[in-house]
């Protein structure tokens, strides 16, 4: 038998790690799915500045001749889950970045279909409707999300690996109800840069 773990972070950074370290903990990167805020424009897929697949920050062409591979060998290989990331948008997200098992759903939520929205999407991947809005929210305004699928018998190992750089979600969702906030709505506007920005201070 099999579950589904998904745990919220504060950005890519987090999420990048999170997924490297389930890679390295066994998990088949066919099983592991991300979705990351694209506010501030972390993530071009190479158009403005040099191909980085694997957001490494390095040129991935100087990489491959390096090693005498191509881009997408440079890419692929070792970045595993982090060379298909592709770019879409959400309602009352804005712009992220996706990749894995969950993109289908989110495909749907983007265009609208009878899925409940990003927060129907979020409920698929295991999560509860309370905390599937704090997760929508923490898109909205810069976080990311991985979710994977495990089997029960490492569960509670792996739960303990997402764990090391994810937000406890009780809280983060204290906090915005404390602020005035109260569920997740796909009518609001996306956050900017700049309140992406502002809001990532909050949580040092």
């Amino acid at each position: 038998m099999t579950q589904t773990i998904s745990r919220l972070y504060n950005n890519y950074g987090d999420t990048r790690t999170a997924v490297r370290q389930l890679e390295a903990a066994g998990v088949s990167h066919g099983d592991i799915s991300i979705i990351a805020s694209n506010a501030d424009n972390f993530y071009n897929d190479g158009k403005d500045t040099y191909p980085d697949r694997d957001l490494d920050g390095k040129d991935d062409r100087a990489e491959g001749a390096r090693t005498g591979a191509g881009i997408g060998a440079a890419a692929g290989g070792a970045a595993g889950l982090l060379a298909g990331l592709g770019l879409m948008a959400i309602p009352g997200v804005g712009p992220v970045v996706a990749a894995g098992w969950l993109v289908a759903t989110l495909t749907g939520a983007a265009a609208g279909a009878a899925t409940g929205g990003v927060v129907g999407a979020l409920s698929q991947a295991g999560i509860g409707k309370d905390d599937a809005h704090v997760y929508a929210e923490g898109l909205r305004r810069g976080g990311a999300v991985v979710s994977a699928r495990v089997a029960d018998a490492d569960a509670v190992r792996l739960q303990a690996v997402m764990d090391r750089s994810a937000v406890a979600v009780a809280d983060r969702g204290a906090m915005y109800r404390k602020a005035g906030w109260n569920t997740f709505d796909a009518n609001a506007t996306p956050y900017t840069a700049d309140q992406v920005k502002k809001e990532r201070t909050l949580y040092p």
